[in-house]
Protein backbone atom coordinates (compact mmCIF):
# COMPACT_ATOMS: atom_id res chain seq x y z
CA UNK A 1 0.00 0.00 0.00
CA UNK A 2 2.87 2.61 0.71
CA UNK A 3 4.73 1.54 -2.24
CA UNK A 4 1.13 2.59 -4.34
CA UNK A 5 1.09 5.88 -2.56
CA UNK A 6 4.85 6.29 -3.18
CA UNK A 7 3.65 6.07 -7.09
CA UNK A 8 0.29 7.99 -6.69
CA UNK A 9 2.62 10.74 -5.51
CA UNK A 10 5.72 10.53 -7.63
CA UNK A 11 3.18 10.40 -11.07
CA UNK A 12 1.23 13.44 -9.96
CA UNK A 13 4.26 15.51 -9.67
CA UNK A 14 5.02 14.90 -13.34
CA UNK A 15 1.19 15.64 -14.30
CA UNK A 16 0.68 18.84 -12.11
CA UNK A 17 3.62 20.30 -11.89
CA UNK A 18 2.47 23.06 -14.84
CA UNK A 19 0.32 24.90 -12.76
CA UNK A 20 1.67 27.32 -10.38
CA UNK A 21 0.62 29.40 -6.95
CA UNK A 22 1.30 32.17 -4.66
CA UNK A 23 0.89 33.44 -1.13
CA UNK A 24 1.95 35.49 1.66
CA UNK A 25 3.36 34.07 4.40
CA UNK A 26 3.92 36.05 7.55
CA UNK A 27 2.28 39.14 5.71
CA UNK A 28 5.83 39.83 4.39
CA UNK A 29 6.73 36.71 2.63
CA UNK A 30 5.22 35.56 -0.70
CA UNK A 31 6.19 32.54 -2.32
CA UNK A 32 5.32 30.95 -5.78
CA UNK A 33 5.48 26.87 -6.54
CA UNK A 34 4.54 24.30 -8.68
CA UNK A 35 1.56 22.71 -7.36
CA UNK A 36 3.76 19.40 -7.88
CA UNK A 37 5.58 20.66 -4.73
CA UNK A 38 2.22 20.05 -3.07
CA UNK A 39 2.35 16.04 -3.27
CA UNK A 40 6.07 15.78 -4.05
CA UNK A 41 7.78 16.29 -0.77
CA UNK A 42 5.55 13.70 0.89
CA UNK A 43 7.04 11.52 -1.20
CA UNK A 44 10.08 11.79 1.75
CA UNK A 45 7.62 11.25 4.25
CA UNK A 46 6.56 7.41 2.10
CA UNK A 47 10.23 6.70 1.93
CA UNK A 48 11.13 7.45 5.43
CA UNK A 49 8.20 5.30 6.42
CA UNK A 50 9.00 2.36 4.36
CA UNK A 51 12.61 3.09 5.89
CA UNK A 52 11.59 2.78 9.18
CA UNK A 53 9.16 -0.63 8.92
CA UNK A 54 11.23 -2.28 5.99
CA UNK A 55 14.53 -1.16 5.89
CA UNK A 56 16.78 0.22 3.49
CA UNK A 57 16.53 -2.04 0.76
CA UNK A 58 12.76 -2.03 0.15
CA UNK A 59 12.77 1.61 0.15
CA UNK A 60 15.68 1.74 -2.86
CA UNK A 61 13.42 -0.51 -4.81
CA UNK A 62 10.36 1.11 -4.13
CA UNK A 63 12.29 4.67 -5.06
CA UNK A 64 13.51 2.34 -7.92
CA UNK A 65 10.00 1.18 -9.27
CA UNK A 66 8.64 4.63 -9.11
CA UNK A 67 11.21 5.58 -11.40
CA UNK A 68 10.00 3.11 -14.23
CA UNK A 69 6.07 4.22 -13.33
CA UNK A 70 6.75 7.88 -13.47
CA UNK A 71 8.57 7.32 -16.68
CA UNK A 72 6.23 4.90 -18.31
CA UNK A 73 3.07 7.33 -17.36
CA UNK A 74 5.38 10.04 -19.16
CA UNK A 75 5.99 8.62 -22.04
CA UNK A 76 1.87 7.62 -22.16
CA UNK A 77 1.23 10.97 -21.62
CA UNK A 78 3.77 12.15 -24.63
CA UNK A 79 2.15 9.47 -27.15
CA UNK A 80 -1.72 11.03 -26.26
CA UNK A 81 -0.41 14.62 -27.04
CA UNK A 82 1.41 13.78 -30.12
CA UNK A 83 -1.63 12.04 -31.76
CA UNK A 84 -3.90 14.30 -33.78
CA UNK A 85 -7.48 14.98 -31.87
CA UNK A 86 -10.93 14.25 -33.38
CA UNK A 87 -12.67 17.20 -34.80
CA UNK A 88 -15.41 16.08 -32.15
CA UNK A 89 -12.84 16.45 -29.36
CA UNK A 90 -13.94 18.20 -26.68
CA UNK A 91 -10.22 19.52 -26.12
CA UNK A 92 -8.76 19.77 -28.93
CA UNK A 93 -4.81 19.21 -29.71
CA UNK A 94 -3.31 22.80 -28.26
CA UNK A 95 -5.08 22.37 -24.98
CA UNK A 96 -3.95 19.11 -24.75
CA UNK A 97 -0.60 19.96 -25.26
CA UNK A 98 -0.39 23.16 -23.45
CA UNK A 99 -1.56 21.28 -20.24
CA UNK A 100 0.46 17.85 -20.76
CA UNK A 101 2.81 18.77 -23.43
CA UNK A 102 6.05 18.00 -20.85
CA UNK A 103 8.88 19.37 -21.61
CA UNK A 104 12.21 17.05 -21.98
CA UNK A 105 14.39 18.95 -20.09
CA UNK A 106 12.33 19.84 -17.51
CA UNK A 107 11.41 16.50 -16.93
CA UNK A 108 15.11 14.72 -17.34
CA UNK A 109 16.42 17.34 -14.61
CA UNK A 110 13.50 16.61 -12.29
CA UNK A 111 14.16 12.51 -12.49
CA UNK A 112 17.73 13.38 -11.65
CA UNK A 113 16.94 15.02 -8.97
CA UNK A 114 14.32 12.76 -7.72
CA UNK A 115 16.66 9.88 -7.97
CA UNK A 116 19.89 11.61 -6.14
CA UNK A 117 17.09 13.28 -3.41
CA UNK A 118 15.69 9.94 -2.53
CA UNK A 119 18.87 7.58 -2.59
CA UNK A 120 20.46 10.15 -0.43
CA UNK A 121 17.26 10.66 1.81
CA UNK A 122 17.05 6.83 2.41
CA UNK A 123 21.22 6.93 3.42
CA UNK A 124 21.03 9.86 5.96
CA UNK A 125 18.13 8.45 7.35
CA UNK A 126 19.88 4.82 7.78
CA UNK A 127 22.69 6.22 8.69
CA UNK A 128 21.05 7.91 12.06
CA UNK A 129 18.83 5.47 12.46
CA UNK A 130 21.95 3.02 13.57
CA UNK A 131 23.99 6.17 15.09
CA UNK A 132 20.91 6.52 17.67
CA UNK A 133 19.84 2.63 17.87
CA UNK A 134 16.71 3.20 15.93
CA UNK A 135 15.71 6.09 18.92
CA UNK A 136 14.68 10.08 17.82
CA UNK A 137 13.08 9.37 15.14
CA UNK A 138 11.90 13.29 14.60
CA UNK A 139 16.21 13.44 14.43
CA UNK A 140 16.33 11.05 11.19
CA UNK A 141 13.55 12.02 9.73
CA UNK A 142 14.25 15.78 9.37
CA UNK A 143 18.17 15.47 8.84
CA UNK A 144 17.80 12.94 6.14
CA UNK A 145 14.68 15.20 4.30
CA UNK A 146 15.88 19.12 4.40
CA UNK A 147 19.08 17.47 3.23
CA UNK A 148 17.88 15.35 0.52
CA UNK A 149 15.37 18.13 -0.30
CA UNK A 150 18.11 20.66 -0.46
CA UNK A 151 19.81 18.45 -2.67
CA UNK A 152 16.77 18.16 -5.18
CA UNK A 153 16.09 21.42 -5.23
CA UNK A 154 19.48 22.58 -6.39
CA UNK A 155 20.31 20.05 -8.52
CA UNK A 156 16.89 20.68 -10.40
CA UNK A 157 17.33 24.51 -10.38
CA UNK A 158 21.37 24.36 -11.71
CA UNK A 159 20.01 21.44 -14.69
CA UNK A 160 17.36 23.66 -15.61
CA UNK A 161 19.45 26.72 -15.74
CA UNK A 162 21.89 25.19 -17.53
CA UNK A 163 20.20 24.01 -20.33
CA UNK A 164 18.50 27.44 -20.81
CA UNK A 165 15.64 25.99 -19.76
CA UNK A 166 14.98 28.32 -16.68
CA UNK A 167 17.09 32.13 -16.14
CA UNK A 168 19.83 32.44 -14.32
CA UNK A 169 18.12 35.67 -13.15
CA UNK A 170 15.48 33.76 -11.77
CA UNK A 171 17.69 30.63 -9.27
CA UNK A 172 17.44 32.29 -6.08
CA UNK A 173 14.09 33.54 -6.42
CA UNK A 174 12.27 30.01 -7.12
CA UNK A 175 15.08 27.99 -4.69
CA UNK A 176 13.66 30.46 -1.91
CA UNK A 177 10.40 29.26 -2.26
CA UNK A 178 10.65 25.87 -3.27
CA UNK A 179 12.91 24.63 -0.07
CA UNK A 180 10.91 27.14 2.34
CA UNK A 181 7.66 25.30 0.99
CA UNK A 182 9.77 21.73 1.78
CA UNK A 183 10.69 22.76 5.08
CA UNK A 184 7.13 23.43 5.86
CA UNK A 185 6.19 20.38 4.98
CA UNK A 186 9.00 18.35 6.73
CA UNK A 187 8.42 20.27 9.48
CA UNK A 188 4.77 19.69 9.37
CA UNK A 189 4.54 15.77 8.71
CA UNK A 190 6.83 14.52 11.36
CA UNK A 191 4.03 13.86 14.06
CA UNK A 192 2.67 11.94 10.84
CA UNK A 193 5.10 10.20 10.74
CA UNK A 194 5.38 9.24 14.30
CA UNK A 195 2.04 8.57 14.28
CA UNK A 196 1.62 6.28 11.79
CA UNK A 197 4.94 4.68 12.66
CA UNK A 198 3.05 3.70 15.90
CA UNK A 199 0.20 2.07 14.39
CA UNK A 200 2.61 0.01 12.39
CA UNK A 201 4.78 -1.42 14.63
CA UNK A 202 2.05 -1.92 17.32
CA UNK A 203 0.09 -3.66 14.56
CA UNK A 204 2.88 -5.89 13.47
CA UNK A 205 4.00 -6.41 17.01
CA UNK A 206 7.48 -4.54 16.44
CA UNK A 207 10.30 -3.60 19.10
CA UNK A 208 12.66 -0.80 18.75
CA UNK A 209 14.97 -0.69 15.94
CA UNK A 210 13.16 -3.78 14.81
CA UNK A 211 12.66 -3.67 10.86
CA UNK A 212 9.63 -6.22 8.71
CA UNK A 213 12.30 -9.19 7.01
CA UNK A 214 9.85 -9.64 3.97
CA UNK A 215 12.18 -12.18 2.96
CA UNK A 216 11.59 -14.43 5.22
CA UNK A 217 8.69 -16.90 4.63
Amino acid sequence: MLGGIFIALLVSCNLIFLKFISWEMFNSITITISVGLIPYPLTFLVTDLISEIYGEKRANDVVKVGLVCAIFVIALTYVADIIPADSQSPVNDEQFHRVFGLAGISVTASMIAYLLAQFIDIKIYHFWKRLTKGKHLWLRNNFSTLTSQLIDTVTVLVLLCAFNALDWAVFWTIFTSSFLWKVIVAAGDTPFLYLFVFIIKKHFNLEVNQEIDLNKK
